[in-house]
């Protein structure tokens, strides 16, 4: 997300009454006061003229697109820092304007300012995570705490506050519309929750603990990379016993690129889930497992604990600092959940029902396997299982999931129910950040109308960080007159040999139809204001995860999901199979993600932070019960969304608030009988979707659905007791 979509967050509570404003609707109407706006407040800006190249508007097809074959890591630093200085003197102009403060000369105008940085940052994000190369970690260790600085110094910036307040407090008043008022209320709250209340002592102190967070957070980040780079090199083919064709070819492929003979197990998930799932060697699946669960945890130079222990004290002091309890309660004054006890209510409602079931299914692997499970044996003789009830096999949906037409899929759902078109670009035309990037153009299919670009990431390689994730580099704003969006999806998939399929399985299909979710959500923005690009940490995820569902559904198959050799579609009764599974093993799923998500919880809201942070991890399980045959879907030394930044810090719940939506939006879709109910895609599009946070998110759901969601869904889809 760019910095001025940061500028305020999200709100609302999702089971509760909430407020009833109507939808400010998004970029409908008031054309010309949004030119007047706009023009009152580019002229407080003053005039500049950026020396730095990265600088500079992005020019070329389609509106502008990032210059990345211009990119280098120096240009890169060059930029920021000249940034910075462009927008502390935008800054300057808005907080020292004589004029009264006014919705456009001060609100409208803080979201111009920094229009050149926010180009730099967006190349800086997708340079890091998806290159990551030294020389960018290097500049990314200088910039981050630099970054974060100059964040604070325009939250610290007691005039520019003092605008800010005047226009909301006074909103009313000045006859601003809901939206306008939105926008300036929720910044207003949002300056004060980072501390543009305090005095000049307490400004000091937490300029100093968010510059020693911004150090931490990339250092984190960087050694986890670093054991991620890393692999189990396997010399025999014994070892690799069980694994598909697909698998030891992809493996085969890891260690040819590393100059090694044999097989590369590469300690990321999308190469050590499949090896625990299908190869024999319960020895070597041991290894592979305590490799992958103890990246960042071997007391070497990639160690993380002490850095967590210096994160969580450091979060401590400073919700301290702006008057909270715990880093928790801070967090979640702008979520739909609003309180620790409310995401806790949730969490626990499906814990204890999850665990359950692992009981259940740990009997049923026993009875096959003859021996106790231990964490390396849970997917190995959960597919035994599978195969023993369900007469499924994972092997036999993989060649249905070719990535190429599983993409595919994904543009027809986006058609299907949205109306986006999605077009290879012409050769050459666009650039790339990598030769691995596909980028497609997106339309209108009623009009042909131009939406914007999608880049497509597929790859794993060394320096990118692992997992699957969505970026934005520009979103078009409704008060700048629209125009050409910019989004990327990104995967860790592994190359094939060439002219070898690359084939994935369920689970990759779903990840790939969620992230191209996310990547829908905001190519349906019509939002006018960039203030109201960021939802709620526990909404964000919603949108996202409900595409999932379409991967299974029956045009899709049809359309897209083929045998890769046969060119046959899934036959009905192999997708009988899977819907008869479809709750088969949610023990282990639930368990593992909830657990990382209580454990989140837990270590910040504990009055004293601790300071043994593996000690800390046992004692949290042992106290909710954490079965002994699961691990934490992400242990602490190497959960990202915790300490890279503290965007997903005491949110991990978030992905489970956001399923109770989630499922509940599906069951409408299937009572409808039409999953592509026209009526209901329409409604999902522009309420849910095109809005942003225009408008209470809560009450968004309320008039798309027409009454609160309903967590029995959630129950219901995970095969989980209702009551």
């Amino acid at each position: 997300m760019h910095r001025r979509q940061l500028l305020v967050g999200g709100a609302s509570l999702m089971a509760l009454s909430g407020c009833a404003s109507a939808s400010a609707g998004a970029m409908g109407g008031g054309a010309a006061a949004t030119a007047d706006e706009l023009a009152i407040a580019r002229a407080v800006l003053p005039t500049q003229t950026p020396r730095a190249e990265l600088l500079q508007p992005w020019t070329g097809p389609y509106g502008g697109v990032p210059p990345w074959p211009s990119v280098t890591a120096d240009k890169l630093r060059a930029a920021i820092l000249e940034g910075i200085e462009l927008q502390r003197a935008e800054i300057a102009a808005i907080a020292n304007n004589p004029e009264p403060p006014t919705f456009a000369n001060t609100m409208v105008a803080m979201q111009l300012a920094g229009e050149p940085l926010d180009r730099a940052t967006s190349i800086f994000g997708v340079m890091t995570s998806n290159i990551g190369s030294d020389d960018y970690q290097a500049v990314a260790t200088e910039v981050s705490p630099v970054l974060s600085a100059a964040g604070d110094e325009i939250t610290f910036n007691e005039a520019l506050f003092r605008r800010i307040r005047t226009v909301a407090d006074n909103a009313r008043a000045a006859g601003l519309t809901p939206e306008q008022t939105r926008v300036a209320e929720r910044s207003r709250d949002a300056f004060i929750r980072n501390g543009a209340a305090l005095d000049a002592a307490g400004k000091a102190e937490l300029g100093r603990i968010n510059t020693a967070l911004a150090n931490a957070f990339t250092t984190f980040g960087q050694r986890v990379v670093a054991d991620e780079n890393t692999w189990t090199l396997i010399a025999n083919e014994a070892g690799v016993a069980g694994l598909p064709e697909s698998n030891k070819a992809a493996a085969a492929g890891a260690a040819r690129s590393r100059n090694l003979q044999g097989w590369a197990i590469v300690n990321t998930r999308s190469s050590v889930d499949p090896f625990l799932t299908f190869a024999d060697d319960r020895g070597l699946r041991e290894q592979v497992w305590r490799k992958f669960v103890n990246r960042g945890d071997n007391g070497d130079r990639n160690d993380t604990n002490a850095i967590i222990a210096e994160i969580v004290r450091l979060r401590a002091e400073r919700a301290r600092l702006l008057g909270y309890a715990n880093h928790a309660e801070w967090r979640m004054q702008d979520t739909m959940a609003g309180t620790p006890a409310a995401a806790m209510e949730l969490m626990m409602r499906v814990w204890e029902p999850a665990k359950a079931r692992v009981t259940q299914e740990v009997a049923d692997m026993r009875e096959i396997a003859g021996h106790d499970i231990e964490p390396w044996d849970y997917l190995y003789y959960a597919e035994k299982v599978r195969k023993a009830k369900y007469d499924l096999d994972q092997n036999e949906l993989k060649p249905y999931f070719e990535l190429n037409a599983v993409k595919r899929g994904a543009f027809y759902m986006a058609e299907r129910l949205y109306g986006f078109t999605f077009t290879p670009v012409p050769a050459g035309s666009v650039p790339g950040f990598h030769p691995d990037v596909e980028v497609f153009e997106v339309k209108n299919k009623s009009d042909g109308s131009h939406v914007g670009l999608f880049y497509s990431d597929d790859f794993a390689r060394a320096g990118k960080r692992s997992g699957a994730w969505m970026t934005s580099y520009r979103l078009a704003w409704g008060y700048e007159g629209g125009g050409n969006k910019l989004v990327s999806n990104n995967n860790n998939f592994v190359k094939a040999d060439a002219g070898q399929p690359i084939l994935i399985s369920l689970d990759d299909a779903e990840t790939l139809f969620h992230e191209f979710g996310h990547a829908l959500h905001y190519l349906s923005y019509q939002v006018r204001y960039p203030a109201l690009g960021t939802t709620p940490r526990d909404y964000v995820e919603y949108p996202s995860q409900v595409h999932e569902h379409w991967v299974l559904s029956r045009p899709i198959l049809d359309g897209f999901m083929k045998h890769y050799q046969t060119g046959e579609p899934m036959p009905q009764a192999l997708v009988d199979k899977v819907e008869a599974a479809a709750t088969f093993n949610q023990g282990y799923a639930t368990v593992s993600y909830l657990s990382s998500a209580l454990v989140d919880m837990d270590l910040h809201t504990r009055a004293t932070p601790p300071t043994d942070i593996d000690a800390f991890e046992r004692e949290s399980l042992a106290r909710y019960g954490m079965p002994r045959e699961i691990v934490m879907r992400h242990r602490l030394p190497q959960f990202n969304h915790l300490f890279t930044s503290d965007a997903y810090s005491a949110g991990y719940y978030s992905y489970l608030w956001s399923e109770v939506m989630d499922a509940d939006t599906w069951a409408y879709f299937e009572e409808s009988g039409d999953v592509f109910n026209p009526d209901i895609a329409a409604r999902y599009k522009s309420i849910i979707l095109a809005e942003g946070n225009a408008s209470d998110r809560g009450e968004a759901y309320r008039r798309f659905r027409g009454r609160n969601p309903d967590v029995a869904a959630l129950l219901r889809v995970r095969g989980f007791p209702v009551s």
